[in-house]
């Protein structure tokens, strides 16, 4: 089947998301399928962007993204992780992290490379290598501790299976969706390692990079021989929970982000002038802020798991960002898809099935997600009627 053709991309897993959320709407169930907050985020920074939106202007913003923005991008650069990033030549904004992700592939795959990431993955990253026309390699995180085999990462890389032919670009998504794993300095340099050594180029998609509940958040571009080969991927919808403006950004050294700025240009051109503003004063708010919303959702986080694990639910804790997994193999269950779609019927609940993040089945056959950004009331109704899978 060609690449980059509506069929070919039909397969991943946005559909089971309509799918959830047509089954919630019509049962009245428990949505923990998507990961979207039920809250809005800081009023003080939404009301920077009333104000905006209303003094204008209200045209197209700058391609590569307003000087606040990408001012503000470069200096949360630098307070977090000590990166020097100009803002001028070395970032650009997106229509949320996915178009990044997106552009980056686009900017910088030809038909018939080959890219690797690790499998769970977001959805979007198969659909953007397809879009790219190029080949999908997969290296497992397997359950219970979602850690990898740094021989299997090579092999990926090398191409043992596709005939020696070394890949151009390495996926790495750290907090990681839909497992929760932070991965450790030690993985990190395994895979920065890797990279150097086959000259591969790492696109990291670190929306969840300010909610790392237990473990170092370390982006890969701060390792040594990383920082010239490295587009660091980052949004304001998962951190300040704002997911519906979609505001994200890119950075990396210059030739790399010129290469994502080429292929966003065709894609949205440019994207919500006024917002990106209010994202500039968000990024600049006070270390309290960060560790408030980080405490927060690691006690929501710690709420669902107990409901999780009282239904009998074998339960991986996450390490970090907006999702559980479990096991339900645990309570007799052998398909997840199955589980997820009577789910609603039986108990009032939604999840998604692990399985449609995977290209091997056995990865993540008997595995759920459910999504804890939600109000502490809401959690509880889950877990209440999830505590019926147990009786």
């Amino acid at each position: 089947m060609p690449h980059g053709t509506a069929a070919h991309l039909r397969g991943y897993g946005t559909t089971i998301f309509a799918e959830m959320t047509a089954l919630a709407a019509e049962t009245g169930a428990v949505n923990l399928g998507q990961g979207f907050p039920d809250e809005d985020g800081p009023l003080a920074i939404r009301e920077i962007a009333a104000a905006a939106l209303l003094a204008g202007p209200n045209q197209y913003a700058p391609g590569r993204g307003t000087p606040e923005l990408r001012a503000a991008v470069a200096a949360h650069a630098a307070r977090w992780y000590g990166r020097e990033v100009d803002p001028d030549t070395q970032v650009q904004v997106t229509v949320g992290a996915t178009e990044g992700v997106a552009a980056a592939l686009l900017g910088l795959c030809e038909p018939g490379d080959a890219v690797v990431t690790f499998e769970p993955y977001y959805d979007s990253y198969g659909a953007g290598i397809a879009m790219a026309g190029a080949e999908r390699r997969t290296v497992p995180l397997r359950a219970p501790g979602f850690g990898f085999d740094p021989d299997a990462l090579r092999a990926a890389v090398r191409g043992d299976h596709a005939g020696g032919r070394v890949a151009r670009a390495l996926v790495l998504n750290s907090p990681h969706n839909p497992t929760g794993r932070v991965f450790s300095r030690e993985e990190l340099e395994e895979v920065a390692a890797v990279c150097v050594e086959h000259d591969l180029v790492a696109i990291c998609d670190e929306v969840y990079e300010h909610l790392a509940f237990d473990g170092e958040h370390v982006p890969l571009a701060t390792l040594p021989g990383m920082a010239e080969r490295t587009l660091t991927v980052s949004s304001a919808g998962k951190t300040f929970a704002l997911t519906g403006w979609k505001v994200g950004w890119v950075t990396g050294p210059p030739g790399l982000v010129d290469a994502v700025a080429t292929a966003k240009q065709f894609l949205t051109f440019s994207g919500h002038g006024p917002l990106q503003v209010a994202v500039a004063r968000a990024l600049a708010l006070d270390d309290a802020f960060f560790a408030g919303i980080r405490d927060t959702l690691r006690a929501r986080r710690d709420r669902l798991c107990a409901g999780l694990e009282a239904a009998g639910l074998t339960t991986h804790v996450p390490q970090g960002g907006y999702f559980a997994t479990v096991d339900v193999a645990s309570i007799g269950e052998t398909d997840g898809a199955a589980f997820c779609r009577g789910l609603a019927g039986r108990c009032g609940v939604v999840g998604v099935p692990v399985s449609v993040f995977c290209d091997d089945p056995d990865v993540g056959r008997t595995l759920v997600r459910f999504a804890y950004c939600k109000r502490e009331d809401v959690i509880d109704e889950a877990a209440a009627r999830l505590a019926t899978l147990a009786g």
